[in-house]
């Protein structure tokens, strides 16, 4: 592992110990702390320039309403870390959760009625089971065109005449019967049932 900074290892927070000839206190100024103070800075100036608060707020002192109250507030941010975060990371962490969907779905915002909460239950639909025709017998289905069906088992077809009540009843144009005991076909044979056309197995 190659560590191309020692910022990797100790995440150590910029402080500024002197300005020119002044020196600050031992410990030094964060410099996110002067971030917070000029920010509260100009937020004090946006709320004195509106009509009711900035009536408030204007009573104050200026060396309170410029200085004082947000120097003290940012250094309290400063020492604000939760968890281990900065006030400011923390902040906008807390910014986006808010701003966030709430229901999640493989990661992505999805709508209430689409996700499911915590405590629910999910129960898997009914499954639709087709054979395929690799089995040694027929099994009961019934099947509408257009298409084909593959049938590689020895069997009995039967077609019908289907007039206007049997397709109102659902009957089949055409029925395929098990023959047990005779040799399967060695290729199978394929039936084409054209649009609309009811195959039933037996």
């Amino acid at each position: 592992m190659e560590i191309r900074s020692y910022r990797r290892v100790f995440d150590l927070e910029r402080r500024i110990y002197r300005v020119d000839r002044l020196r600050l206190n031992p410990g030094g100024v964060p410099l996110r702390g002067i971030v917070y103070f000029l920010g509260l800075i100009a937020l004090a100036l946006l709320i004195a320039s509106l009509p009711l608060i900035g009536v408030v707020v204007k009573v104050m002192p200026w060396y309170m309403r410029d200085v004082g109250l947000p120097g003290a507030i940012a250094a309290m941010l400063t020492m604000i870390r939760i968890e281990g975060r900065p006030f400011h990371l923390a902040l906008h962490s807390l910014l986006v959760f808010a701003c966030g969907p709430r229901h999640l779905a493989g990661v992505r915002a999805c709508r209430a009625n689409d996700c499911f909460r915590s405590g629910q239950r999910w129960y898997a639909p009914s499954l639709l089971c087709l054979p395929d025709g690799s089995d040694a017998r027929l099994r009961r289905l019934r099947y509408t065109g257009p298409g084909a069906v593959l049938v590689t088992v020895a069997h009995q077809r039967v077609e019908w005449r289907v007039d206007v009540v049997g397709r109102l009843i659902g009957r089949p144009d055409m029925t395929i019967s098990d023959l047990p005991g005779r040799r399967s076909p060695a290729k199978g044979q394929v039936i084409a049932l054209r649009r609309g056309a009811r195959l039933g197995v037996r």
